[in-house]
């Protein structure tokens, strides 16, 4: 198994670059390939900021390269659960965050956006100190 970077990731989704895209194509067909946690959520924080990507285009195009043949993604069922909460209007890390967090009483934290909109996507609770 062969893990890749962020810089894979962003190639293969924005096609920005024909050879380098080229080369995270074949990489990614080629299969037999893992992708952390990490690198998903940088890879999304890449395509909002520097290629102004809208969060539904990123979540389409995250759950796309999740379902290629031979990807296996870190913790999938928790990034599943925080691509349904981002395409309910969570921030994607704020949503990783969340769910990785479920084996947790309470997530505590300052963000009272992400204490609203945790409250009308999730019964897990989001506690402001």
């Amino acid at each position: 198994m062969r893990a890749i970077d962020t810089n894979i990731v962003v190639r293969a989704l924005a096609a920005d670059d024909p050879v380098q895209t080229r080369q995270a194509s074949v990489i990614l067909d080629g299969g037999d390939i893992f992708i952390p946690v990490t690198v998903l959520l940088e890879s999304e924080w890449v395509l909002r900021n520097a290629y102004e990507m809208s969060p539904a285009t990123i979540v389409a195009a995250l759950r796309r390269l999740a379902g290629l043949d031979g990807i296996l993604l870190e913790d999938p069922v928790r990034v599943d659960q925080a691509l349904d909460w981002t395409e309910q209007g969570m921030d994607f890390a704020d949503a990783l965050h969340l769910a990785r967090a479920d084996d947790c009483s309470e997530f505590l934290s300052f963000d009272r956006k992400l204490a609203k909109i945790a409250s009308k996507v999730t019964a897990f609770r989001v506690t402001l100190p």
